[in-house]
Protein backbone atom coordinates (compact mmCIF):
# COMPACT_ATOMS: atom_id res chain seq x y z
CA UNK A 1 0.00 0.00 0.00
CA UNK A 2 2.83 2.49 0.98
CA UNK A 3 5.40 3.58 -1.72
CA UNK A 4 9.07 1.67 -0.51
CA UNK A 5 10.05 5.02 0.50
CA UNK A 6 7.36 5.35 3.13
CA UNK A 7 8.84 6.51 6.81
CA UNK A 8 8.32 4.06 9.76
CA UNK A 9 7.94 4.38 13.72
CA UNK A 10 7.31 2.41 16.18
CA UNK A 11 6.28 2.99 20.09
CA UNK A 12 5.24 1.04 22.92
CA UNK A 13 3.67 2.86 26.44
CA UNK A 14 2.17 0.62 29.26
CA UNK A 15 0.75 -1.58 26.75
CA UNK A 16 0.06 1.19 23.85
CA UNK A 17 1.75 0.52 20.20
CA UNK A 18 1.38 2.97 18.57
CA UNK A 19 3.20 2.71 14.79
CA UNK A 20 3.14 5.52 12.58
CA UNK A 21 3.85 4.88 8.46
CA UNK A 22 4.56 8.52 6.24
CA UNK A 23 4.69 8.67 2.45
CA UNK A 24 4.69 11.56 0.49
CA UNK A 25 1.85 12.93 -1.28
CA UNK A 26 2.81 13.92 -5.34
CA UNK A 27 -0.51 14.24 -5.98
CA UNK A 28 -1.29 16.97 -3.60
CA UNK A 29 1.76 18.46 -3.33
CA UNK A 30 2.78 21.61 -5.35
CA UNK A 31 6.51 22.03 -4.94
CA UNK A 32 6.62 25.15 -7.30
CA UNK A 33 4.17 27.06 -4.65
CA UNK A 34 6.18 25.23 -1.55
CA UNK A 35 3.58 23.14 -0.84
CA UNK A 36 4.44 19.35 0.37
CA UNK A 37 1.71 17.21 1.39
CA UNK A 38 2.20 14.29 3.13
CA UNK A 39 -0.22 11.45 4.35
CA UNK A 40 0.38 8.97 7.28
CA UNK A 41 -1.26 5.76 8.79
CA UNK A 42 -1.46 5.06 12.03
CA UNK A 43 -1.80 1.93 14.01
CA UNK A 44 -2.80 1.78 17.53
CA UNK A 45 -2.70 -1.35 19.40
CA UNK A 46 -3.71 -2.19 22.52
CA UNK A 47 -1.14 -5.36 23.53
CA UNK A 48 -2.14 -4.29 27.32
CA UNK A 49 -4.83 -5.97 29.44
CA UNK A 50 -7.38 -3.35 30.12
CA UNK A 51 -9.35 -1.53 28.05
CA UNK A 52 -8.05 1.82 26.74
CA UNK A 53 -9.57 5.12 24.94
CA UNK A 54 -8.05 7.96 23.32
CA UNK A 55 -9.33 11.19 24.63
CA UNK A 56 -6.82 13.62 22.68
CA UNK A 57 -4.06 14.03 20.73
CA UNK A 58 -0.91 16.59 20.39
CA UNK A 59 0.93 16.68 17.58
CA UNK A 60 4.24 18.76 16.82
CA UNK A 61 5.05 19.33 13.32
CA UNK A 62 8.16 20.45 12.49
CA UNK A 63 10.43 21.48 8.80
CA UNK A 64 13.26 21.70 7.65
CA UNK A 65 13.58 25.34 8.41
CA UNK A 66 12.83 24.90 12.25
CA UNK A 67 9.30 26.40 11.89
CA UNK A 68 6.85 24.29 14.20
CA UNK A 69 3.87 23.81 14.72
CA UNK A 70 1.23 22.15 16.94
CA UNK A 71 -2.29 20.39 16.72
CA UNK A 72 -4.20 19.82 19.96
CA UNK A 73 -7.57 18.61 20.40
CA UNK A 74 -9.84 15.96 21.23
CA UNK A 75 -9.70 12.14 19.43
CA UNK A 76 -8.70 11.46 16.17
CA UNK A 77 -10.36 11.84 12.75
CA UNK A 78 -13.80 13.12 14.66
CA UNK A 79 -13.36 9.99 16.72
CA UNK A 80 -12.54 9.06 20.67
CA UNK A 81 -12.09 4.99 20.27
CA UNK A 82 -12.12 2.74 23.06
CA UNK A 83 -9.48 0.06 22.10
CA UNK A 84 -10.10 -3.65 23.83
CA UNK A 85 -7.01 -5.74 24.85
CA UNK A 86 -5.94 -7.56 21.79
CA UNK A 87 -7.57 -4.63 19.99
CA UNK A 88 -6.81 -2.16 17.44
CA UNK A 89 -7.77 1.09 15.94
CA UNK A 90 -6.54 2.89 12.48
CA UNK A 91 -6.65 5.50 10.69
CA UNK A 92 -5.27 8.03 7.56
CA UNK A 93 -4.94 11.90 7.86
CA UNK A 94 -2.13 13.79 6.50
CA UNK A 95 -0.16 17.09 7.08
CA UNK A 96 1.25 20.04 4.66
CA UNK A 97 4.35 21.37 4.55
CA UNK A 98 6.38 24.31 3.16
CA UNK A 99 9.58 22.55 2.50
CA UNK A 100 10.59 18.98 1.47
CA UNK A 101 11.38 17.54 4.73
CA UNK A 102 10.26 17.76 8.03
CA UNK A 103 9.05 15.61 10.84
CA UNK A 104 6.46 14.81 13.50
CA UNK A 105 6.46 13.15 16.73
CA UNK A 106 3.68 13.56 19.24
CA UNK A 107 1.46 11.61 21.86
CA UNK A 108 -2.26 10.61 22.57
CA UNK A 109 -3.84 11.26 26.02
CA UNK A 110 -5.43 7.57 27.01
CA UNK A 111 -8.20 6.63 29.66
CA UNK A 112 -8.63 3.78 31.19
CA UNK A 113 -12.20 2.48 32.27
CA UNK A 114 -10.89 3.37 36.42
CA UNK A 115 -10.81 7.28 34.81
CA UNK A 116 -6.75 7.29 35.33
CA UNK A 117 -5.17 9.15 32.27
CA UNK A 118 -1.43 8.22 30.76
CA UNK A 119 0.17 9.87 27.56
CA UNK A 120 0.96 7.35 24.71
CA UNK A 121 4.08 8.25 23.12
CA UNK A 122 4.33 8.76 19.50
CA UNK A 123 7.84 8.18 18.30
CA UNK A 124 9.26 10.67 15.63
CA UNK A 125 9.01 10.10 12.04
CA UNK A 126 10.26 11.78 9.08
CA UNK A 127 8.13 13.92 6.36
CA UNK A 128 10.14 13.52 2.92
CA UNK A 129 9.74 14.40 -0.54
CA UNK A 130 11.77 11.41 -1.97
CA UNK A 131 14.77 12.65 -3.29
CA UNK A 132 15.03 14.89 -0.33
CA UNK A 133 15.36 11.24 1.91
CA UNK A 134 19.03 12.06 1.93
Amino acid sequence: MFQKDSQISSALTRGIRITVRSRYAAEHSFPAAGRYAFTYEVRIRNEGQKPVQLRSRHWVITDSTGKVSEVRGPGVVGQQPLILPGGHFEYVSGAVLDTPRGGMHGSYQMQLQNGSEFEAIIAPFVLAQPHSLN
